[in-house]
C-alpha cells in the first residue's frame, strides 16, 4: 500500500478526535509505507519521515527544540560499505592457510568504528568475554590481548545478574580494545537459517560517528563472527560443545587455538548526513521548567535490503514505526488535555537505532537542551501490540525509582508491571534507553507484558523469529490498536509523575547501573 504523503496531514486531520487508536495506526501507515523506503538513517526515506513527524509536532504546538530554533538535531556519521569480492581472510594453524570466503564463511561487522585496512593477528580464546570482578567472574585474567584478537562465545555466565550480564555484553569490544586486543571474533550456534539472518542483517553497510571522539571505540578495531559450520574444522576446537554449554549457563573452558587470522578487508566509506527530532511541552514550573523528562523513540530502520519472497522494502512497522507513532500520539494527547507539568517533556526521535544507537549515544553527549537538565528517559522500541495488554513489561523497573512511579501508574490503569520474561536476551542495553543509562540518567522501556510458556509467549517468539528484521515487519500485520493506546497512557502517567515530582528519579542503592551517575 502507498499513501500519498502531500495528503498525510488531511488525513490526520480528519480522523475523529476520541479515536486515537485509529489515528495512531495512520501514523504507522504512513511511517511505514513503501514510499518511505525503510526509513534507513541517512536516505531521502527517512529525510521524508523525520519531516513528517515535525510537522506534526508543530501541528500539535510543540516548541521546537532541535538546532537553531528547529524541530532538527544535525547528526554527522561516516557510513563504511565492505567490498566482499575484494576482501580476503584465512586462518592460519600449524603452517597450513585456510581461505574463508567473505562472506560465507566469515561475516565483517561494522559497529562502532571503521575496521583496519589489514590484520594478522594472533587468536586467543576469551570464554564469555566479561570482566566482572566485583562479581567474581573474570574471563580474562591471566591473558594477554595485546595485538590479538579475541574470540569469544556469545552465551552468559552462570550466577550473574541481569543488570551485569547486560553491560558486560554491551562493554566488549571496549573492553578488548582497551586492554589492547586488535579485534574480536564471535561464535554462535550451529544454526544455518540464523547464519543467514546474521548475514542479512549485518551484511550492509554499517554507521558510526564521524568524529572519532564521539564513537565508543576510538580507533580501527576488526569485528566478525565466524560461521559455525566452519568453526569447529578450522579452529580445532570443539565450538558447537562450547555453545551448547554457554546457552546452559556453565563455565567455559580454557582453550588454545594456536592460530592466526589474516585479512584484507577492503571497504568504501561516505559522509552521512542525518537528523533526530526533538520538540519540547514545556513545564509551568519556574523553577523546574528547565529539566526535562525524555520520551524517545527511534525512527529509523533498515531501509532497502535483500529481497525475501520478492520484497526488498524493509518497512519496519512495529520496529519502529509504531513507536514513533506513539510519542506523536502522546504528545497530540497531551496538548489535547492540556497537561501543564511541573518539568517540561521532551520528544526525541531518534536517527540510527539499528547502526547501533548512534543518533540517541549523540544526543546523550551533546543534547540540544543542557545536559545537567535532563532527569529521565522512558524509550518505546518495539513494544509489540501482537496480544491484548494484561501488563506491562517495564525494563529497568527495578534499577531506579522510575520503578515505583511505573507500578504507581499501573495500579491506576489497571495495569500491573511485569518481569521481563528473557532476561537472557539482555533488551535493556540493546536500545535507545542504554545511550541515556551510559550517560547517567535513570531509564525505562516498555514491552507488551506476558509470562513465559504462554500462548502470548510463543506469539512474541514467532514473531522475532519470523518476522523481525524482515520486509514482512509491514502493514499487513494483525496489531491490538485500542490496547495500544493504554499502553502510551501508561508511559504519559510516568511521564507526568516523573515531571511534578519535587526530587529528580534517582539510581536504587543496589543498581550497578549507579556508576554512571555523574
Amino acid at each position: 500500500m502507498r499513501i500519498a504523503l502531500l495528503l498525510a496531514p488531511l488525513l490526520i486531520a480528519a480522523a475523529p478526535a476520541a479515536d486515537r487508536a485509529d489515528s495512531w495506526w495512520r501514523h504507522v501507515q504512513i511511517l511505514a509505507d513503501d514510499a518511505m523506503e525503510g526509513r534507513e538513517a541517512g536516505t531521502d526515506g527517512h529525510r521524508r519521515a523525520s519531516d513528517y513527524v515535525a510537522a506534526r509536532l508543530a501541528e500539535y504546538g510543540l516548541e521546537p527544540a532541535g538546532d537553531d530554533g528547529t524541530y532538527f538535531q544535525a547528526v554527522t556519521l561516516e557510513e563504511r560499505t565492505i567490498q566482499a569480492a575484494r576482501s580476503r581472510a584465512a586462518l592460519v594453524r600449524e603452517h597450513r592457510t585456510a581461505p574463508l570466503a567473505v562472506p560465507g564463511d566469515i561475516l565483517f561487522r561494522l559497529a562502532a568504528t571503521p575496521p583496519p585496512e589489514r590484520v594478522d593477528a594472533e587468536l586467543v580464546f576469551v570464554g564469555y568475554g566479561f570482566h566482572l570482578p566485583e562479581a567474581g567472574h573474570d574471563d580474562l585474567a591471566g591473558l594477554d590481548l595485546r595485538g590479538r584478537i579475541a574470540v569469544f562465545v556469545d552465551g552468559e555466565p552462570p550466577n550473574l545478574s541481569g543488570a551485569l550480564k547486560s553491560h558486560a555484553r554491551a562493554e566488549r569490544g571496549r573492553l578488548f580494545a582497551s586492554r589492547g586486543a586488535v579485534g574480536m571474533i564471535q561464535l554462535s550456534a550451529p544454526d544455518e537459517a540464523a547464519w543467514r539472518r546474521l548475514a542479512a542483517t549485518y551484511g550492509g553497510p554499517g554507521m558510526y560517528p564521524a568524529e572519532p571522539a564521539m564513537r565508543r571505540i576510538g580507533t580501527p578495531f576488526f569485528q566478525a563472527y565466524l560461521n559455525p559450520s566452519v568453526a569447529d574444522r578450522l579452529l580445532g576446537a570443539p565450538v558447537a560443545a562450547l555453545v551448547e554449554r554457554a546457552r546452559r549457563g556453565e563455565t567455559l573452558p580454557r582453550i588454545d587455538f594456536s592460530g592466526r587470522l589474516t585479512a584484507t578487508i577492503a571497504s568504501d566509506s561516505r559522509p552521512v548526513a542525518t537528523r533526530n527530532v526533538v520538540a519540547r511541552l514545556p513545564g509551568r514550573d519556574r523553577r523546574l521548567r528547565g529539566e526535562h523528562v525524555l520520551l524517545t523513540a527511534h525512527l529509523d530502520h533498515l531501509g532497502i535490503g535483500a529481497p525475501v519472497n520478492g520484497d526488498r522494502i524493509y518497512n519496519g512497522a512495529l520496529d519502529n514505526a509504531a513507536g514513533s507513532a506513539a510519542l506523536l500520539d502522546i504528545a497530540q494527547e497531551l496538548r489535547r488535555t492540556r497537561a501543564r507539568p511541573r518539568r517540561s517533556l521532551l520528544f526525541v526521535f531518534v536517527t540510527g537505532e539499528e547502526k547501533g544507537l548512534v543518533g540517541s549515544r549523540w544526543f546523550a553527549q551533546r543534547p540540544s537542551v543542557p545536559r545537567a537538565s535532563i532527569v529521565a528517559d522512558l524509550n518505546y522500541d518495539m513494544a509489540l501490540p501482537l496480544f491484548p495488554l494484561t501488563g506491562v513489561t517495564v525494563l529497568g523497573a527495578d534499577e531506579s525509582s522510575l520503578g515505583a512511579d511505573a507500578r504507581a501508574a499501573g495500579a491506576s490503569l489497571g495495569l500491573p508491571v511485569m518481569p521481563d520474561p528473557f532476561p537472557e536476551r539482555d533488551s535493556f542495553i540493546r536500545s535507545d534507553q542504554y545511550a541515556f543509562i551510559e550517560a547517567g540518567i535513570p531509564a525505562l522501556a516498555f514491552k507488551f507484558g506476558f509470562r513465559p510458556g504462554t500462548p502470548e509467549a510463543e506469539t512474541e517468539r514467532a514473531w522475532r523469529a519470523n518476522i523481525y528484521h524482515s520486509p514482512q515487519d509491514d502493514l499487513s500485520q494483525t496489531v491490538f490498536r485500542q490496547d495500544e493506546i493504554r499502553l502510551h497512557d501508561f508511559m504519559a502517567a510516568i511521564a507526568l509523575r516523573v515531571a511534578d515530582a519535587p526530587a529528580r528519579p534517582r539510581w536504587n542503592g543496589d543498581s550497578f547501573f549507579r556508576r554512571f551517575a555523574r
